[in-house]
């Protein structure tokens, strides 16, 4: 039997994936004790106003055109089919029936483990995952609040680009060339998608 692979799960919208996704995923799965980062891309909340959020699909099908060559790297829909909202602890036990071969970490940026004790059922993740914290340079992580916790924490390159600034560019009709990988800004350059 083959032993566990450490899978890392870096959950996002990804609206659009860009560059600084990428090295965040590559950092994970070059850097550290995991084999492979899944980008788990979110649905569209039912609950919330779609507003600026592109298609499911569209989404899923840009982080597969970013990571079409690398092996260590994987785009997951696990969540499309998951009652929604969707919830962080109701994927990790869903994907935990579903590869039982796997041993699933969570990747999330320094922000999200400060703000965790607002997710459902935080404790469970705490106490059954490891967390790997991409962290920006310079700033100060509190980790005392969770000493049981198996939580490591890694000073990543980092790069300010958001989603948010490229939607805006494109609906301005400005370049977003190197912002996002070649593939997705030539699917961009040839859909409708963010633009007015």
């Amino acid at each position: 039997m083959l032993p566990p692979k450490r899978v890392g799960l870096f959950f996002g919208s990804f609206n659009p994936i860009h560059t600084g996704h990428l090295i965040i995923a590559e950092y994970m799965a070059t850097h550290t004790d995991l084999e492979q980062v899944w980008f788990v891309v979110s649905p569209h909340n039912p609950l919330k106003q779609r507003s600026t959020l592109a298609n499911d699909f569209d989404r899923l099908h840009m982080v597969q055109l970013a990571i079409d060559d690398n092996p260590k790297l994987k785009a997951s829909n696990i969540e499309f089919s998951l009652p929604k909202p969707s919830y962080t602890v109701d994927t990790m036990v869903y994907l935990h029936e579903k590869y039982p071969q796997h041993q699933f970490s969570l990747i999330m940026g320094g922000d999200n483990l400060e703000s965790i004790h607002k997710w459902k059922n935080y404790e469970i993740l705490l106490e059954r995952y490891s967390i790997h914290i991409y962290n920006r340079e310079g700033a100060t992580l509190d980790l005392s609040a969770h000493k049981n916790a198996d939580i490591k924490v890694y000073e990543v390159p980092m790069i300010a680009i958001s989603s948010t600034y490229i939607r805006q560019s494109i609906a301005s009709g400005l370049s977003i060339r190197y912002l996002v990988p070649e593939s997705v800004y030539q699917f961009l350059d040839g859909s409708r998608l963010y633009k007015q």
